[in-house]
C-alpha cells in the first residue's frame, strides 16, 4: 500500500511555529513529509529539526517560498 505524504503548510507562521507542527506531524512516524515555509529562518529551523531526528531534507526555493522534503 502506497503512502501519501503528509504536507504541512507554515507559511505566514513564525517560529516556533513551523518546528512545532513538524514534531506534532513526526509523531505518526511517516517516513517521509514536505513542509512549506516562507522565511529563512523556518527553513533553517524546521531542517535542523528534522535532521536532530535522523531525516535528510532537501530544500527547493520558488518566489520566497521554500519546499522541504524530509525523508529518512
Amino acid at each position: 500500500m502506497e503512502t501519501i505524504m503528509q504536507t504541512i503548510d507554515a507559511r505566514g507562521l513564525s517560529c516556533p511555529e513551523p518546528v512545532v507542527m513538524t514534531r506534532n506531524a513526526m509523531s505518526s512516524k511517516d517516513p517521509e513529509y514536505q513542509v512549506l515555509v516562507d522565511t529563512v529562518a523556518a527553513r533553517e529551523n524546521v531542517t535542523r529539526y528534522a535532521v536532530s531526528q535522523g531525516y535528510t531534507v532537501d530544500v527547493a526555493e520558488n518566489d520566497g517560498d521554500f519546499t522541504l522534503d524530509i525523508r529518512k
